[in-house]
């Protein structure tokens, strides 16, 4: 595995201390992410991304918590190469990885990897929207666990493949969910939440009532402000346990 160079796309007169577009190389592959600096980091928030891929979205929570004083670090699970502009092009770019779970494994450790080069050896938390969310417990499951000191999952995909389980040993995690999202449904959420407590795992899970899946997507016909706020609420409070 090679790594290239950080390259700088934008300095910010205001917000982040610096923000800029990273590229990396995954055995051959390109990819980009993004890193959000804050003045005096208090440690370092891993983001991963919708199905949509790494956009100006993941890049603006990324400027946000680097305001909040956190180091963030968007990373790339899908490569430049990957299209996502259709429907059918996400569900072959995430179906692909659920497929294989080595290789999403593989590219989770090179965004941390990088994470790591950018912001140093620091303590981190894993955030994930939708597909991210799913990335973030796959995470969390696996021997990756030791990454992170908690893990959160925003309307985020719940279930357990099959071949794993919950031991007890995992991290902190916690899940923010649509009361209305009918893609993940609140059976997932009592399915996973009867999962986590029988194996002992730290976790909170909030339900807001009347949220589509999607909730914090912002200018989309899914976004609901007060599931947003609400959710963002949270997860400060989970950084500020955890980091």
């Amino acid at each position: 595995m090679r790594f290239t160079i950080p390259l700088l796309a934008a300095m910010m007169l205001t917000g982040p201390a610096l923000a800029e577009d990273v590229a990396y190389d995954v055995s051959g592959e390109a990819f980009t992410g993004y890193f959000a600096k804050a003045e005096d980091p208090k440690g370092l928030v891993l983001i991963v991304h919708d199905w949509d891929g790494m956009t100006d979205y993941e890049r603006k929570r990324a400027d946000m918590l680097a305001d909040m004083g956190y180091n963030a670090f968007a990373l790339d699970m899908f490569g430049n190469d990957t299209p996502t502009e259709t429907v059918d092009h996400r569900r072959a770019a995430t179906g692909a990885l659920y497929q294989d779970r080595d290789r999403m494994r593989s590219l989770i450790q090179a965004g941390v990897d990088q994470a790591k080069q950018l912001a140093g050896n620091t303590q981190m938390v894993v955030m994930g929207y939708c597909f991210g969310g799913a990335v973030a417990l796959e995470m969390a499951r696996s021997d990756m666990s030791g990454m992170a000191t908690g893990y959160a999952s925003f309307h985020g995909g719940l279930s357990t493949p099959e071949g794993q389980s919950w031991t007890g040993d995992e991290p902190p995690l916690l899940v923010l969910h649509g009361g209305a999202d009918t893609s993940i449904t609140l059976d997932d959420v009592a399915t996973l939440a009867k999962e986590l407590e029988t194996a002992g795992t730290p976790y909170a899970i909030e339900v807001y009532s009347g949220a589509p899946h999607a909730f914090t997507v912002f200018g989309s016909n899914r976004y609901q402000e007060r599931a947003d706020t609400a959710s963002w609420d949270a997860f400060s409070t989970f950084l500020s346990e955890q980091l």
